[in-house]
């Protein structure tokens, strides 16, 4: 029985539906997520498909809804930003206790780990880093109304919004106390920047959700986008510096790889994007300090989860001693912007 899977079931499903399935069905749990969670389905011929259902156990109101995942990549499907194709989704209890949404296997690698790259030549890290500002710039760009997406969240200022939803996540999921997550949301309230436009917003954008080509470095496709909403674009950048590790410095759980030499430095990548899109990026560090504030949230929350059901952990899972580190990189950044 694979976690979070009841297979035979998942065989009985992929047989009756219209996906071309030869049986039988082997499912494996991939990847490192630890929020829902991923599987590979391979056939008997070899075809691959990729499924994501929410975590086990009980989870926060609103959080994990991979249907609304599933709603927000069938809107992208004719869009320029890269996302696998929206095949189905499996929500009959004969089938699964829980929603399961089917989508395309994507070739690539993913660059969970510096040992996956380690292998790339420097040029082709390069480009990866390049064309994610680029692939950033053009989730940005998404018509929402075109898309039908012009209702996926409120409109209100996005830090407000940010900071009351994570405050109560925290609440909601903490260990323990954190007089340093506490200051840092009055902090943050005090100085959110202005917004002057509202766009789609990936909300989880790093090395380890996207899928990249590894001979030209250009990312195939984007994926987990349970955190997508709409709000502030430059969010997005903060998010993607928040993940994205230099030399010489700590990095945040399986996050290393883009201290490998070859890869650009955030400076760079800020710079590409504000170059490609035209946007004001003299909130970066706000957003900077904002974003690794909520990764300590988020990784908190992943924290609770594998201690309330241990079959939620995957590799690289959270600990105590790496949540206070992210609390702390949160309190020196925001120190750096005169937030604090």
């Amino acid at each position: 029985m694979t976690t979070g899977l009841d297979d035979a079931a998942i065989g009985k499903w992929f047989a009756e539906s219209s996906l071309g399935a030869v049986g039988p069905i082997d499912v494996a749990r991939i990847g490192n997520g630890q929020s829902n969670l991923t599987y590979l389905a391979t056939d008997a011929e070899g075809k691959r498909w990729v499924l994501r259902r929410p975590p086990l156990g009980s989870v926060l109101a609103s959080a994990h809804d991979v249907l609304r995942e599933y709603r927000i990549l069938s809107a992208l499907q004719n869009t320029d930003v890269p996302v696998p194709r929206m095949l189905a989704t499996i929500e009959d209890p004969e089938f699964t206790d829980a929603p399961i949404v089917v989508m395309s296997h994507v070739d690539g690698v993913v660059l969970s780990d510096p040992a996956v790259a380690e292998p790339l030549p420097e040029s082709v890290r390069h480009e990866i880093g390049v064309d994610m500002a680029d692939v950033l710039g053009a989730i940005h760009a998404v018509d929402l109304t075109a898309a039908g997406l012009d209702g996926l969240a409120s409109h209100a200022p996005f830090a407000a919004r940010q900071i009351r939803r994570w405050s109560a996540q925290w609440e909601k999921s903490k260990t323990r106390d954190s007089e340093v997550i506490e200051r840092l949301a009055v902090a943050l309230a005090e100085h959110a920047p202005e917004q002057s436009e509202v766009t789609l917003v990936h909300g989880d954008f790093h090395l380890s959700n996207v899928i990249v080509d590894p001979e030209v470095g250009r990312v195939r496709c984007v994926v987990d986008w349970e955190l997508c909403t709409l709000g502030d674009p430059i969010a997005d950048v903060g998010t993607l510096l928040t993940y994205w590790t230099e030399p010489g410095e700590d990095a945040i759980a399986l996050f290393g790889a883009s201290a490998l030499p070859g890869f650009p430095s955030r400076a760079e990548l800020v710079e590409r994007y504000a170059r490609t899109t035209g946007r004001d990026v003299s909130a970066v560090p706000y957003w900077h300090a904002l974003t690794t504030w909520k990764l300590a949230i988020i990784a908190e929350g992943v924290l609770r989860r594998i201690t309330d059901d241990p079959r939620n952990r995957a590799a690289g899972a959270p600990t105590k001693q790496l949540v206070d580190g992210v609390i702390a990189r949160a309190g020196a950044l925001a120190e750096a912007a005169g937030i604090l």
